[in-house]
């Protein structure tokens, strides 16, 4: 299937979960706290049979679900996705006990995944860890440090986390564990932020985990956490095209029927251009996403590279959308609970979570000079 096209039944679909979102998603978001997790709504989802679809398709499949989600409610597209980056390490490298014990929780909704990666001082250089996984005899370690900004931190009812298990290592000294949320010696606080979503700090005071913890091998966690990344960084890109394309509709319909200066907004062409630029920004970015996830579901050698620009320029492009919008609306758009308000508050994060913008612009430029010769000096 060419990256730039859809399928009828893929578009039909797409239609179907807009509705659907907007319709059934919709009213449990609206009921939730904000900067927790609303389990009514995880619940619905599972119902939907949307969680369990996470671990049975391909790349192309989780942004076509990610846009769709994002452009009716934005908070059912983050529990979504949020227990797919939680849970795919499981699905992917997991035991056979640890996938049959959680995984048919996260996609029934009843069990809330979490992906504990980032720390206090290892943000976008996550090879820079420090979680310590202190050894206690042949397969048993202690895990002590922090993490901070995990979304679903520290309501999750399981993490999976990044430990350091040899140090002075790199990236080669790191390991995965699935952790239980009730373990002694793990607590956890929430965080204020600007974005609605729920995200806290993690604490982990000599937390006890085995080789029965261990995702996939010790040693081995960078490539883990890596994997899941390549995979969701393109679906990032899909969750900024949704808003992106929310705020355009949004846009279209106010300066179709605002009047001012003595005409319709659209009939002004500094506004109508505006428009546009909107748009054309949307669609590369859209067509970006499909190419990228497509490229990860043939198994393509330059994933990398293209999951990095897929979210560089979708997530850079949703926020020149939104912004756009909130201007072209003026202060109602700014007035709490507007749809554009909103979006304003969502469209920030994504530049940073999963890898800021300036970090995907050093993946592409290293897997450039990797693919290509040196020429003359």
């Amino acid at each position: 299937m060419p990256a730039f096209s859809l399928e009828p039944e893929q578009t039909a679909w797409c239609a179907e979960l807009r509705t659907t979102a907007a319709q059934r998603l919709r009213p449990l978001a609206d009921k939730g706290e904000p900067g927790h997790v609303n389990r009514p709504l995880l619940a619905e989802l599972g119902q939907l049979g949307l969680l369990a679809r996470l671990f049975g398709s391909g790349a192309l499949d989780l942004c076509l679900m990610r846009e769709s989600l994002a452009q009716s409610c934005t908070e059912a597209e983050t529990a979504l996705a949020l227990q797919g980056l939680g849970a795919h390490p499981v699905h992917a490298h997991g035991s056979p006990a640890q996938r049959e014990r959680w995984l048919p929780r996260v996609s029934d909704g009843s069990a809330v995944a979490a992906f504990a990666l980032s720390e206090p001082g290892a943000g976008s250089d996550a090879a820079a860890l420090s979680l310590a996984a202190e050894p206690e005899g042949a397969g048993r370690w202690r895990l002590t440090g922090a993490k901070r900004w995990i979304s679903n931190a520290p309501e999750a009812d399981f993490y999976t986390v990044f430990a350091r298990t040899t140090p002075g290592a790199g990236a080669r000294g790191v390991t995965a564990f699935l952790v239980p949320a009730d373990r002694p010696g793990l607590t956890g606080t929430p965080l204020d932020m600007l974005s609605p979503h729920p995200i806290g700090a993690l604490d982990f005071d000599a937390v006890p985990v085995t080789a029965d913890d261990v995702l996939g091998e010790p040693d081995r966690g960078f490539a883990v956490a890596m994997g899941t990344l390549n995979l969701f960084r393109p679906s990032v890109g899909a969750f900024a095209v949704g808003m992106a394309r929310a705020a355009l509709d949004a846009t279209l319909e106010h300066t179709r029927r605002r009047e001012a200066f003595g005409g319709r907004l659209m009939d002004l062409q500094t506004v109508s251009h505006q428009v546009a630029e909107m748009a054309l920004r949307t669609e590369a970015a859209r067509l970006m996403v499909y190419a990228a996830a497509t490229a990860y579901d043939e198994g393509a050698a330059d994933v990398p590279k293209r999951a990095a620009m897929a979210k560089l320029l979708a997530t850079e492009t949703a926020q020149y959308v939104v912004d756009t919008a909130v201007q072209l609306h003026g202060a109602r758009a700014l007035r709490r609970g507007h749809l554009l308000e909103h979006l304003y508050r969502e469209v920030r994060a994504p530049r940073i979570y999963e890898g800021a913008s300036e970090v995907q612009r050093a993946i592409i430029a290293k897997e450039l000079y990797a693919t290509t010769q040196e020429g003359p000096r």
